[in-house]
C-alpha cells in the first residue's frame, strides 16, 4: 500500500496540494475558508493577495507548523501529520524557506549563516560544509562577502544571503514569504531573477508569497488570488492580467476604486458628528 502511493506520488506532476483546508489561530477568527490549491513539480507559482489576507498563514500550513482545522495539505502524496515528528523533520528536510526580511542570524557572518542549517542537520566534514557554503554563496553573486557580519551587508544582499541559506540543504521546494518587500530596485530585480533561474537550473519547486503584483507576474508560471481568506482568482500571469473579475481588475491595477473600499463601513458622518439632527432630534425641535 506504502509503495503504491509512493510511486502515485512519483508520477504525479502536483507536488503539493491543499485540499479544501480552513483554518484559525483561534476560534473566534477564521483566516482560511475553504481553501483549495495545487502546486506543480517544478513550476514557480504565486500566492498574491493584500496584507493579513492568509498568504503566510498558507506556508506555515503547507511546513507542518500548525495544522488544518478542516481539510488536508498533501506533501508529495502524503497528508502533513503535525502530530508525527519523524514525519515533520523528512517533509522540512526537503524544503526551503525565504522568510520575511531574511531573519538573518545578527550575531553570525555571512558564512556561518549559510552554514548553519548545514551544522544542524548534517554530519559533514568542516571542509564539504565550506565547499558547499562556498557554492551557495556563489549561486546568489556574494561568495566575496562569506566574511562579512550581518551588519556590514545592505537589505538586498540579507535576502540574498538567506537565498543562500535556504538552498544549503538542497531542498525540492523553496517557500519566499514577501522576498520583494523594502528592496530598491536593483536589488529587486536581483531576486526576481535568481528565483527564476535557480528553480529552472535546480529543478525546484517554488512558492512566493508577495502582494506585488508586477514582480509575482513576471515570475511565476501560475498565480492564486486571495483576499479574506478566500480564493478570488487563479491562472497563468496572462489569465490574471486579462481577468474580468473586478477584484481582480482592481488588483493588479491598483485602482483606487473597485470591491475594495477605502472607507471602513460604517454610519454617515454627518450623523456621527452631530452635523444633521437625527429624526428623532427633528421631531423633538418642532
Amino acid at each position: 500500500m506504502r509503495r503504491r502511493a509512493f510511486a502515485t506520488a512519483l508520477n504525479s506532476d502536483t507536488l503539493i496540494e491543499i485540499d479544501h483546508v480552513t483554518f484559525g489561530y483561534d476560534a473566534s477568527r477564521t483566516i482560511l475558508h475553504d481553501v483549495s490549491m495545487k502546486f506543480q513539480r517544478g513550476k514557480v507559482t504565486a500566492i498574491m493577495g493584500g496584507s493579513g489576507c492568509g498568504k503566510t498563514t498558507l506556508l506555515r500550513l503547507i511546513a507542518g507548523v500548525y495544522p488544518a482545522n478542516k481539510g488536508r495539505v498533501i506533501f508529495d502524496g502524503e497528508t502533513v501529520n503535525t502530530q508525527d515528528k519523524e514525519h515533520l523533520y523528512r517533509l522540512r528536510r526537503r524544503l526551503g524557506m525565504l522568510f520575511q526580511f531574511g531573519a538573518l542570524f545578527t550575531d553570525l557572518s555571512v558564512f556561518e549563516n549559510v552554514a548553519f542549517p548545514l551544522r544542524e542537520h548534517t554530519e559533514l566534514s568542516d571542509t564539504m560544509i565550506r565547499d558547499i557554503v562556498l557554492m551557495k554563496l556563489n549561486a546568489v553573486g556574494l561568495r566575496g562577502a562569506a566574511h562579512l557580519r550581518i551588519s556590514e551587508v545592505s537589505g538586498g544582499m540579507a535576502r540574498r544571503i538567506a537565498l543562500a541559506r535556504a538552498m544549503a540543504l538542497d531542498p525540492e521546494l523553496i517557500m519566499y514569504d514577501e522576498p520583494f518587500a523594502g528592496l530598491d530596485p536593483i536589488s529587486l530585480n536581483h531576486i526576481v531573477h535568481l528565483i527564476r533561474e535557480l528553480n529552472e537550473a535546480l529543478g525546484l519547486t517554488s512558492i512566493v508569497v508577495t502582494y506585488d503584483v508586477k514582480e509575482a507576474l513576471t515570475v511565476a508560471d501560475y498565480c492564486y488570488v486571495i483576499c479574506d481568506g478566500v480564493v478570488l482568482g487563479r491562472g497563468t500571469p496572462d489569465e490574471i492580467r486579462n481577468s474580468s473579475s473586478p477584484y481582480l481588475r482592481q488588483f493588479v491595477n491598483a485602482l483606487p476604486d473597485g470591491p475594495v473600499r477605502f472607507h471602513f463601513p460604517g454610519a454617515p458622518i454627518d450623523a456621527e458628528i452631530g452635523l444633521r439632527d437625527t429624526p428623532e432630534q427633528a421631531a423633538a425641535s418642532e
